[in-house]
């Protein structure tokens, strides 16, 4: 099979293909009846749909995904301005859960959402690990507080700019202030040699913790956790990643255990025109 196939009877060569693909790889010329791929296309695509997508009259297949594969957008679903306001400011980090667990389904499905993040040039290199048992993120938050000892001592100006000895003290005082108990960690890891790693992996979390609310969940960016997971070894073997893999973002994830009922203030965007 070519790159992507063409149904002549439904194609009205309109060349919005040819005009929406990223890479530039499809072409419509006079002696070619529909589009079809560039020379070196297949080397060239970053398989990101757009083709598909973009048709109207779902013309267009590529190799790796049939246009009966990809469900149609539901104008009626899309939320209008002001909806998308109020769903984003509803937003919470939240720091108090409830004792009860999330399903393993559940997650799943979350982070299939989130998977549909945008990724540099559609390379797709997040990977997630999921930290399930309350008791073993309790053991790797206690590993996040040993390399806040450490910094502690050894780097005492940044221990103090990230307010490291508060998290301590809170710790030994029997409050974990570096996963607020929460039931489960979600981590993105990636191979740490790819520049765009930290942005995809951010960005995955952040699609993460949008999707969360639609099945009554809460999350909380693992801040302290994510530092200790890129710079402590202990941790790094603890978290088991596959070999050049690196850690660029944690989650936690479970239950609210308290609602919100406002929507706060923030501070007015700075903006700059030019």
């Amino acid at each position: 099979m070519s790159l992507f196939v063409v149904d002549q009877e439904k194609c009205n060569r309109d060349g919005i293909c040819v005009d929406s693909c990223p890479v530039g790889i499809i072409e419509l010329k006079n002696r070619n009846p529909v589009p079809t791929p560039v020379e070196y296309a297949e080397k060239l695509c970053i398989n990101c749909g757009h083709c598909v997508a973009v048709c109207p009259e779902g013309a267009l297949s590529l190799k790796t995904m049939a246009t009966e594969q990809c469900p149609p957008v539901k104008n009626e679903w899309r939320l209008g301005p002001e909806k998308v306001e109020h769903f984003l400011r509803s937003r919470r980090s939240i720091r108090t859960y409830k004792e009860k667990s999330v399903e393993p389904d559940i997650l799943e499905k979350l982070i299939d959402i989130a998977a549909f993040a945008p990724s540099a040039k559609n390379f797709q290199p997040v990977r997630w690990l999921v930290v399930k048992e309350k008791d073993e993120v309790r053991r790797l938050a206690g590993m996040v507080v040993d390399w806040m000892r450490y910094m502690k001592k050894e780097h005492p100006v940044t221990a103090r700019e990230m307010h490291l000895k508060s998290v301590i003290a809170s710790w030994d005082a029997g409050v974990d202030a570096v996963c607020r108990n929460a039931p489960h960690v979600i981590v993105t890891h990636a191979f740490k040699k790819n520049h765009a790693a930290m942005v995809d992996c951010s960005i995955a979390l952040t699609y993460l913790e949008l999707a969360a609310p639609s099945f009554e969940l809460g999350t909380c960016w693992g801040g302290y956790f994510t530092a200790a997971a890129m710079n402590w070894p202990p941790l790094q073997k603890a978290l088991g990643l596959p070999e050049g893999h690196a850690t660029f973002g944690a989650m936690m994830v479970g239950y609210p255990k308290y609602k919100y009922y406002r929507l706060p203030l923030r501070n007015k965007a700075c903006i700059t025109w030019m």
